[in-house]
């Protein structure tokens, strides 16, 4: 392998302990036509919706993904769940949570 981003290991504990603010996202690496992003988590997110899948893996802590006219996923660290697209949704977080979001470069935090 050629490609340099292969011999550099990203430490997942080091960027989620430099998570300042929640629903700041900060992207860790590109993969295929995805990014794979780390978020902190606490409080409401508003309510949104993508044009594309969205994946959530809870690193740490828990947290509940709202779903509009659909029960609500309740996750603990280790747990992943996909937004459909389309759906509205919000994640919400008693206490901090850090999750870690597969999405495409282009999707907006906010959603469409």
């Amino acid at each position: 392998m050629s490609d340099e981003r292969a011999a550099a290991p990203i430490s997942i504990l080091e960027a989620a302990s430099g998570l300042d603010r929640p629903f700041e996202p900060r992207d860790l690496v590109t993969v295929n036509d995805a990014i794979v992003r780390i978020a902190a988590v606490e409080g409401e997110f508003p309510w949104h919706h993508h044009d594309e899948d969205e994946l959530f893996l809870c690193w740490e802590g828990a947290l509940r993904i709202e779903l509009q006219d659909r029960d609500a996923v309740e996750l603990v660290a280790g747990d992943i769940v996909v937004v459909p697209r389309g759906i509205e949704h919000r994640p919400v977080a008693e206490r901090r949570a850090v999750v870690l979001l597969l999405e495409r470069p282009e999707t907006l935090q906010y959603g469409n």
